[in-house]
């Protein structure tokens, strides 16, 4: 197993400049609804259930696990973003710019 690098470290202690307590809340009622799917899909697939019915749950759970992307990046476009833009320099404001572009190529796919 590989060690992580010193950024992957440095990425794992950063925390959102603001998150709001209702999309906090929301998103961990979705993710514990999540949660409760791919237990389902495990035992579906533990019992041989018919291949076509576990994909269309899989689906189901894609497009949730969407849902909770984009309430997140709305509030990381809304606090942490907005904040590099209005505080930041010339370099932090094109590195939120670049990292704004890379979430959505990330969320997208």
């Amino acid at each position: 197993m590989e060690m992580p690098t010193e950024a992957e470290l440095n990425e794992e202690l950063r925390h959102a400049s603001h998150v709001e307590p209702e999309l906090k809340e929301q998103a961990l009622a979705r993710l514990r609804r999540i949660e409760g799917q791919i237990r389902g899909l495990q035992k579906m697939v533990e019992s041989e259930r018919y291949c076509g019915d576990v994909l269309v749950q899989v689906a189901s759970v894609h497009e949730a696990l969407r849902g909770v992307g984009k309430l997140l990046m709305r509030n990381h476009l809304r606090h942490c973003i907005t904040d590099a833009l209005a505080t930041g320099d010339e370099h932090s404001r094109e590195e939120a710019y670049d990292e704004v572009l890379d979430l959505m190529y990330k969320h997208a796919r």
